[in-house]
């Protein structure tokens, strides 16, 4: 087995002392929030953002003027996108059934997918108004049919960015805020003097918002720990340089710590994007980004077959994997650890991040190993309930509760079964002895 690495990123013990430092930051920042609410928002939103406005909650008023400063094309557009999620959020809505079924003769289970009551979004948006988060979150809540949606999005140049206020307001929140990062996610959890918390974070962010999200999980649900995008481009020489370098570089651009990892079975592929990102990265108007993402977070990696490339890029599990090469369909069955797959060279990340119509809130640093990304079953609780609608049953099932109870050591749960018993079945069982 051959494996050979032609570019890293930065060491292990490098990334996880910026992961304590992210963690220290945050928790303090939090129990600002927990202690002195409102006030402590407004001091964080004016030191993060410069932004200080009268009130953090959108007005009906200032929602429509700001609908009103998109063109028809603008609008359009985003009603086309958000078209395409909600579309696929109600197939996969629609596949998850109610159940209810007769086990035993008077025996009756069955289960109920009830939405989420409150839920919280953050739509990032100070570096790039991101348009697209609202639909995968809000949407997708809309669609669940959770009662309560509330969205907090940062300031874009010290103001409310009309595309991104119009996508939160047409996916159907019932309450906007301007407002960004931990201070965003804190008081949404936590709750304000002015804003009634909710019972469940979604949407992704940067390391701050994620380790807020992580620290906040446990008095909140949460949809999954989205931090920095993440990128795999897999491919072979079915295609060349400038399609894989475009589609790592295309991600990397999100932010300063965005992993984009080449994972190939041509040395020479490795070679020629290698050399194709150095020449996008003069031209590339984001290359201050992108290039900060690629030096420390950037790997190509070189393997000598299709099985060594499965196996690295199951090892990684990166959020988004783009898969080019002559036998897509086999990762397909194959990938195992991921958060989305993008398959053919005819598609990209980008379809996801913005269009296609399936979520692209993901799962990051290896979380793809044990959760699927955001969707709308993630704003479903599904709840069993049972009942027992015969005599004969009840004495039934209470027998047999009653003994298994017992060679656990547990008199009073039996005792609950007995007195089924001899209320139901006709049976004198004493205290404690268990039905016979």
């Amino acid at each position: 087995m051959t494996i050979t690495y032609l570019k890293t990123g930065k060491p292990d013990a490098e990334r996880a002392l910026d992961d304590a430092n992210t963690k220290a930051s945050v928790e303090k920042i939090l129990v600002d929030i927990e202690e002195r609410g409102d006030a402590a928002v407004r001091d964080l939103s004016s030191k993060f953002d410069q932004y200080t406005p009268k009130n953090f909650r959108l007005t009906d008023q200032e929602i429509e003027s700001l609908l009103a400063a998109l063109s028809e094309r603008e609008l359009a557009d985003i009603k086309f996108a958000q078209e395409q999620v909600r579309n696929f959020a109600q197939v996969q809505r629609d596949s998850m059934l109610d159940v209810e079924v007769e086990t035993l003769p008077g025996v009756i289970l069955g289960h109920k997918n009830i939405p989420v009551q409150s839920v919280g979004c953050y739509v990032p948006g100070g570096k790039f108004p991101m348009v697209a988060s609202a639909h995968m979150s809000v949407a997708t809540a809309s669609v669940a049919g959770v009662p309560r949606i509330i969205a907090c999005t940062p300031p874009f140049n010290g103001q409310p960015n009309p595309a991104v206020i119009a996508a939160i307001h047409l996916g159907g929140a019932h309450e906007i805020y301007v407002m960004g990062g931990i201070q965003a996610v804190g008081a949404m959890a936590i709750g304000t003097e002015t804003i009634e918390p909710v019972h469940m974070l979604v949407g992704p962010g940067n390391a701050y918002v994620a380790e807020a999200k992580r620290q906040l999980f446990g008095r909140v649900g949460i949809d999954l720990f989205a931090g920095p995008t993440e990128t795999m481009v897999i491919a072979d020489d079915t295609v060349d340089a400038e399609l894989c370098a475009t589609d790592l570089l295309g991600q990397a651009e999100h932010g300063y710590n965005s992993p984009a990892v080449l994972v190939t079975n041509s040395e020479k592929l490795a070679k020629a994007t290698m050399e194709e990102i150095d020449r996008l990265l003069q031209i590339l108007p984001t290359a201050d980004t992108a290039g900060k993402s690629w030096l420390d977070y950037g790997e190509v990696i070189v393997c000598d077959t299709y099985d060594e490339m499965l196996e690295i890029a199951n090892e990684i599990a990166s959020e988004h994997v783009q898969v080019m090469t002559d036998r897509d369909d086999w990762f397909l069955e194959n990938m195992t650890c991921y958060g989305a797959l993008f398959l053919g060279a005819r598609t990209n990340v980008a379809n996801g991040d913005k269009v296609i119509g399936t979520n692209h809130t993901l799962p990051t640093k290896k979380a793809g190993r044990y959760t699927g990304g955001l969707w709308v079953g993630k704003f479903l609780k599904t709840h069993s309930y049972q009942k027992i609608t015969t005599d004969e049953a009840a004495a039934k099932i209470g027998a047999y509760g009653s003994r298994l109870c017992l060679l656990e050591g547990f008199v009073g749960h039996a005792e609950q079964c007995n007195l089924r018993v001899r209320r139901y079945g006709g049976q004198n069982v004493p205290y404690g002895e268990g039905a016979k």
